[in-house]
């Protein structure tokens, strides 16, 4: 079954769409070049719930504002659901509660890490994420630009309640009046948490499948021998097995589509033919930032680089682990990668 897209037409930013019985499509503003994330409003009779919730902006309040007036109106807004902790996702959750006295529900590893990086928010860059970067082959100039983006996460993620509701996978849970399974996926983030709702055929599935570019699967300095790519396509396995072939997916950006086997298929593909091309290239001893030609169509500038990074290192470890490349650190303090 190839991917087919349900709807002719797209929600206009800061707009919702009914798109099946209790279940409203609003598209987010986003301040990058992928410039909306899809949230989902779940309606019940008497009261609301949200899935994911924008990024902390001026912009995002001002539609959360507008929404909540002009459509939910006299019920109540109850619960908020996060899939995962990166901003576009959390960023308005807690401002949400905060306003609404809604309850948040998150994985346990995405609420604590998230709460962790918001208080990071004004210091300064540690040792350890000097050290990973200049490891990966970042110069001086690099470096000075991850030192002054270091604790950015809290400019754009209000802070979180102090108490949650802790979901994970294989929870059937009651929302509006209809269940859902928990379906947790991981790579992209620790404990990314879909939601199934058999009944309707829907699968909410957050950053975990979308129907045209392939979420970040990157390391970082907390854990700079983590594989998760590794997780990344086993999760994309258990989802073949997990979901019907027709399932209905409401994805974070891009449209509801179906068709989810061929773009599953498809995703692992994509890396698989990724670390086949990076084997090849690091023939010769390389750094992880000389390695971006051999998974990355684009350019790689500033301001992408960190994210490139992460997913090339991710890729490298995924090799090292099966024993396909080594690795050498040099008098620098730099690593360097070939192939065994």
């Amino acid at each position: 079954m190839t991917i087919s897209y349900e709807f002719d037409s797209t929600p206009e930013l800061g707009k919702s769409l009914l798109i099946a019985d209790g279940i409203r499509w609003l598209r987010m503003p986003l301040p990058f070049e992928l410039a909306h994330i899809n949230l989902w409003l779940l309606e019940d009779r008497d009261s609301w719930v949200v899935v994911d919730s924008g990024m902390r902006t001026d912009d995002s309040q001002g539609v959360w504002r507008k929404t909540i007036a002009d459509l939910m109106q006299d019920k109540p807004l109850r619960h908020i659901v996060v899939t995962h902790l990166h901003p576009d996702h959390v960023g308005c959750a807690g401002w949400l509660a905060d306003e609404h006295g809604a309850d948040l529900w998150m994985s346990r590893a995405e609420y604590l890490l998230c709460r962790i990086l918001v208080a990071d928010h004004g210091r300064s860059a540690p040792e350890e994420g000097i050290h990973f970067y200049k490891s990966a082959g970042f110069p001086d100039d690099a470096l000075s630009s991850y030192k002054k983006m270091f604790g950015m996460f809290g400019k754009y993620v209000a802070p979180l309640p102090e108490a949650y509701r802790r979901i994970k996978d294989g929870d059937q849970l009651t929302f509006a009046g209809h269940r859902f399974e928990i379906v947790v996926g991981r790579g992209h983030s620790l404990e990314h948490a879909c939601l199934f709702d058999a009944e309707r055929n829907l699968f909410i599935s957050g950053d975990q499948i979308l129907p045209t570019i392939s979420s970040n699967v990157s390391v970082y300095p907390t854990e700079p021998d983590a594989n998760p790519l590794h997780d990344w396509l086993q999760s994309l396995q258990m989802l073949k097995e997990r979901l019907p072939e027709d399932v209905l997916v409401l994805p974070s950006h891009g449209k509801p589509f179906r068709g989810v086997y061929d773009r599953l298929d498809a995703l692992i593909k994509e890396h698989l033919d990724g670390l086949d091309a990076l084997l090849a290239y690091c023939d010769e001893p390389r750094r992880a930032v000389d390695v971006f030609p051999a998974l990355f169509k684009g350019r790689i500038t500033r301001r992408n680089m960190i994210m490139a990074t992460g997913e090339s290192i991710s890729h490298l470890n995924y090799l090292v682990q099966e024993n396909e490349i080594r690795t050498a650190r040099d008098a620098d303090g730099v690593i360097w990668y070939q192939r065994a």
